[in-house]
């Protein structure tokens, strides 16, 4: 594991046909999905008093949030994420968990957490028992990819970010969602070593400038 930098960008419908065209002209798509494009589907945790949120809009310097997440509807392989942030750089550790491990810890049979001998599974267990720490919402949207190996960079387009309000049934394809805050465009670029100009240069959009959104922000303001 290691820090990233990160830049975040909301961006219109026409900046990403934009950067879609400059990207594959010097970048690769991610091996994942259609052509570097996927759906994604996460499960936020919280506090009853909504630290991770609060942490967020004030902008706290250290603070950390877990969520679970799957790609394409595809149960068969689930991850469980532990997203970290000090002073603007990012960490984000992440292992494998089985269907019906992530239904356990949704479902409070948190047992075979402990049992697993797994840091993070160990980590969660113990904040799910002694700070409260409960499923608060689903996050949907698609991301488009682009990797460039100099600097280790990933470059992703996320549009059409949906929430199904307050529900927490993580595998139910079902689920009635709705387009969170007008549906915004993200332009997020990280990267661990360096930035090369010619990605910089490629996510360059004039008047743009980085922010600090949040999709789970963003979706908490519905439940």
């Amino acid at each position: 594991m290691e820090y990233r930098h990160e830049w975040k960008h909301e961006i219109s419908f026409l900046d990403m046909l934009t950067l879609k065209k400059r990207l594959s002209a010097v970048a690769a798509h991610d091996s994942h999905g259609n052509n570097g494009t996927y759906e994604i589907r996460s499960l936020y945790f919280d506090t009853a008093d909504d630290r991770a949120l609060r942490e967020k809009i004030d902008g706290v310097n250290i603070r950390e949030k877990f969520r679970i997440r799957y790609y394409d509807g595809d149960s068969s392989f689930v991850c469980l994420e532990k997203k970290s942030k000090i002073n603007g750089l990012s960490l984000k550790n992440s292992i494998s968990i089985t269907k019906d491990q992530a239904e356990k810890i949704v479902n409070g049979d948190w047992d075979f957490m402990l049992q697993s001998r797994i840091p993070l599974l160990e980590e969660l267990c113990v904040k799910l028992k002694h700070q409260g720490l409960r499923p608060k919402t689903l996050v949907d949207y698609t991301r488009e990819a682009f990797v460039f190996p100099p600097g280790r960079v990933r470059v992703t387009l996320d549009s059409r970010l949906r929430t199904a309000l307050s529900s927490t049934d993580l595998f139910n394809l079902q689920a009635v969602t709705v387009p969170a805050k007008a549906s915004p465009i993200i332009l997020e670029v990280k990267w661990s070593e360096f930035l090369p100009d010619i990605i910089r240069d490629a996510v360059c959009l004039p008047g743009r400038r980085t922010c600090a959104f949040s999709k789970y922000a963003a979706c908490r303001l519905y439940g």
